[in-house]
């Protein structure tokens, strides 16, 4: 893999790493920016796979997912550079700003600076979200659509089941379901 590939992998990363206040939730949408958007290494479609199945296995979404990506556009190195360009500023700012933090937590504007960034994540996780809707209704339909998200929200929200289990539960079902080349060759067979 050449090393200009192995750069912006790692300048990728370390921008998402900077930028990613809030933690592996935030990150996503500026992961999907990098990816999918800027240097198109990946599709939505992937993107939205990608980010199903880091959502149902354990640990943080922080490491998964660039892990997962740095390796699928770079191989082993890439896998391991985009992992430590998302994690060195997350290592760096967390001894500067715990120090700081020690020293000046009793500093009302300190105190509100992490309430403001609530708000940001917040539009952020909402914008990703539409962004799913609008292709699940492109694919899906509206119908299904909604009664999917109304469906897992209540399993997850009223009935308390794990999001894990919610998403295994639909990758399975889709898995199982045969793929629109399988049902045009199955009505095309004699």
């Amino acid at each position: 893999m050449s090393a200009s590939i192995q750069g912006k992998i790692f300048f990728s990363f370390l921008r998402i790493g900077l930028l990613g206040f809030g933690g592996g939730p935030s990150m996503i949408p500026l992961v999907h920016q990098e990816v999918v958007k800027r240097h198109g290494w990946l599709e939505d479609e992937e993107f939205a796979d990608i980010l199903a199945i880091a959502n149902t296995l354990p640990g943080p979404i922080a490491t998964k997912m660039p892990g997962y990506i740095g390796y699928r556009i770079g191989g082993l190195a890439g896998c391991i550079n985009a992992v430590l360009a998302v994690i060195l500023p997350m290592i760096v700012a967390m001894i500067l700003m715990l120090g700081l933090f020690s020293r000046y937590r009793d500093v009302s504007w300190i105190h509100g600076m992490g309430q403001g960034v609530v708000p940001v994540v917040m539009v952020m996780m909402a914008q990703l979200a539409w962004d799913f809707l609008h292709k699940s209704r492109l694919v899906l339909g509206w119908t299904v659509s909604l009664a999917m998200a109304v469906i897992a929200g209540g399993l997850i929200y009223w009935i308390g089941i794990h999001p894990g289990w919610v998403v295994g539960a639909i990758l399975v079902t889709a898995l199982l379901q045969p793929t629109s080349k399988a049902k045009a060759a199955e009505e095309t067979a004699p």
